[in-house]
């Protein structure tokens, strides 16, 4: 089919060769074959270069890709033995964690414990310490009454009673007294004697002062030791707390790192296996990509060389002598040859005359001097002057040469003043423009590096566009070419099938037949007939039909077999084809929408750059203008300032000195 292909082509191409030629039809022919072998044998050459290139990259790639995924899966080996022992370690310093706040919560339960008795013992010692204090006030208030005035017993203990009920320590006192009172009365052998003087009772309040002053310092001592041992305990609890807290906060700190240690690790094995993934994808599809190129240029050299050979036949049947004979004999073609028709000219002569200046006749002293100095400064003025004095009158020249040097002074002036607001305006516009010039190129370089983005996205986007419908257009085709390719299978299935049927029926008569009439007969065992064998049937024939129509009936059967599996077979690349073309229109279709918002946002953010850039290149064409507006007036000058000035000031010169012989001449006429 490809070499029938071929052929017409070919011939299509050489009757609208020939038909379009006004040469001799064989020889160009035989050329333009010639010329089409010599370019089909440069083809397949590049065709197998290229292939050759083109094998040798996938080799290469293969290669790159198998090193990609052996270092992916060594380092998802790294990374999941990392997680996994980063993971245990989190666990231990959590277990750790734990166990440490436990201990610092029980420590600060202690704490508060041990503060809450402190607090409670405290609040007894203070109880105690103002009860023992007062009574200690109250027993030296009474010893120095007692001891300032002389009373007996009874007042004393009356003075002793009353001093109770008004203050509160006295009643331990007056307790204490009494208990003292007791004891003496039931061990003494001389109480009248102690009843009747004050002086034993006064001996027995200054005992109760010193009992009471001992217990009061034994309390107080009691105090110190009391809030000295819980002044220690806090100190240890507070610093087994500290250093429990530090640990705490150090396992936290590590913690935390490893955390973020195990999540960037996580991140980085998800990317790694989606990058293996990826390469192997990407193995496969290169494989794939190459076996159907492969099999695509394999096919493509078969075509070539038919090609080739049906040219070298073409070329050999039309080079032969009867295909040349008989074109030369019955064949003439008349060629008109076109003489090119010489153009004429025409000649055109320009003549040129010039124009002949007369030479003034009298040459005055001044305007010889003038003339010969504006050849030597090359004066326009100077000349114009030499001019004006040989053809005005002599009055009119001493008054124009005044005016002309009081013009030239003015200008002088004008010209310095000129100068110096050209210098500052320069400047000042110099600096303006090369701000503005900066910020154009700037932001013309931002439009183009943007707009160079918008082309690549455009240009992928056409991509993107053009793969998209040859993805559509191949799923049509091949949807079209297996509904095809399912109907004749489907029908050639049903004919085998049919056939076999038919086939079947067709040997069981055959064999019913040829079985019975092989049968002998009775009658002819008896008797035979020489002359006159009995018809038994075409058994060679027969055996050779029924062989025959069994190797038919196989050949339907495994037709039957073949057509399914191969059904079968394209049903099932169909199906694979489809589900790969719709997952990368997908894909492409994703990517196309992502690149659509991009590319708008690149424009809109394009466009509010170009509306900067207008605004900055109007500033800069309005500082250009006013320098275009500059230059002539303070740059646009054939000679420097300096210059100037130097030859306005010969021209002065040369004007004083054409005036002072004028001057000179002319007061000379009038005397």
């Amino acid at each position: 089919m490809a070499r029938f292909g071929v052929v017409v082509v070919t011939a299509a191409l050489l009757l609208s060769y020939v038909q379009s030629s006004s040469t001799t039809p064989v020889h160009q022919v035989l050329e333009m074959l010639t010329e089409m072998k010599s370019k089909g044998k440069l083809a397949m050459e590049e065709e197998k270069n290229t292939m050759a290139t083109y094998t040798q990259w996938v080799d290469d790639r293969i290669t790159e890709l198998g090193f990609e995924i052996k270092t992916a899966s060594s380092e998802i080996q790294e990374l999941e033995a990392f997680l996994d022992k980063t993971q245990s370690t989190i666990d231990e310093l959590e277990s750790e964690l734990a166990k440490l706040d436990t201990e610092i919560a029980q420590l600060e339960g202690d704490q508060k414990t041990a503060t809450a008795q402190r607090e409670s013992e405290n609040d007894e010692f203070i109880t105690a310490q103002q009860d023992y204090s007062q009574s200690v006030d109250a027993l030296e208030a009474a010893i120095q009454v007692l001891k300032s005035q002389n009373y007996d017993r009874p007042q004393a203990e009356m003075m002793l009673q009353k001093m109770a009920v008004k203050t509160r320590g006295m009643r331990r006192v007056l307790a204490a007294f009494i208990e003292e009172k007791s004891q003496r009365q039931s061990g003494a052998p001389e109480v009248a004697a102690y009843e009747s003087q004050t002086g034993g009772v006064i001996e027995v309040l200054e005992n109760l002062l010193v009992k009471f002053k001992d217990e009061l310092n034994s309390v107080e001592v009691a105090e110190a030791n009391s809030a000295h041992a819980y002044d220690m305990e806090m100190l240890h609890v507070g610093n087994l707390i500290k250093q429990l807290t530090s640990d705490h906060e150090e396992k936290a700190v590590r913690k935390g790192e490893l955390l973020g240690a195990f999540a960037q690790a996580k991140g980085q094995l998800t990317t790694t296996k989606a990058d293996l993934a990826d390469d192997k994808k990407m193995l496969m599809d290169t494989q794939t990509t190459f076996e159907m190129k492969k099999k695509t240029f394999e096919s493509n050299q078969e075509v070539r060389a038919a090609e080739l050979e049906a040219i070298e036949k073409a070329v050999e049947i039309i080079s032969s002598p009867d295909v040349v004979a008989s074109y030369e004999t019955d064949v003439k073609l008349v060629q008109v040859s076109k003489q090119p028709v010489a153009p004429h000219g025409v000649l055109l002569l320009q003549e040129g005359s010039e124009t002949a200046v007369a030479r003034m006749a009298a040459r005055h002293e001044a305007a010889d001097l003038l003339r010969n100095r504006a050849a030597t400064l090359s004066s326009k003025l100077l000349a114009t002057v030499a001019e004006d004095v040989l053809a005005n009158p002599f009055a009119k020249v001493i008054q124009m040469i005044e005016e002309l040097l009081a013009k030239l002074k003015e200008e002088a002036a004008a010209e310095a003043d000129h100068k110096k607001w050209c210098d500052g305006e320069l400047k000042a516009n110099k600096l303006k423009r090369e701000e503005h010039t900066t910020a154009v190129d700037t932001l013309a370089a931002e439009v183009e590096s943007l707009g160079s983005q918008i082309q690549t996205m455009a240009e992928e986007l056409a991509t993107l566009a053009k793969e998209q419908a040859a993805l559509a257009e191949a799923m049509a085709e091949a949807t079209a070419d297996r509904q095809k390719e399912k109907a004749a299978n489907e029908a050639t299935i049903k004919d085998a099938a049919a056939a076999q049927q038919a086939l079947k029926k067709a040997l069981e008569i055959l064999r019913e037949f040829y079985s019975s009439v092989a049968k002998p007969s009775l009658v002819q065992i008896k008797k035979q007939v020489p002359e006159m064998a009995a018809y038994k049937g075409m058994g060679g024939s027969s055996k050779g039909v029924i062989g025959m129509l069994e190797v038919i009936e196989s050949d339907f059967s495994r037709l039957e077999t073949d057509t399914r599996a191969s059904e079968d077979q394209a049903a099932g690349e169909y199906n694979t084809f489809m589900e790969d073309s719709k997952a990368a229109a997908e894909t492409k279709h994703k990517r196309e929408v992502q690149l659509k918002l991009d590319k708008d946002q690149t424009e809109f953010e394009q466009g509010q750059v170009k509306k900067d850039l207008v605004f900055a290149q109007k500033k800069l064409d309005s500082a250009n203008n006013y320098y275009d507006e500059l230059k002539p007036a303070c740059l646009e000058v054939h000679v420097s300032y300096e210059e100037r000035v130097a030859r306005r000031q010969e021209e002065i010169a040369a004007l004083k000195q054409a005036f002072e012989i004028l001057d000179q001449k002319g007061k000379g006429a009038e005397a």
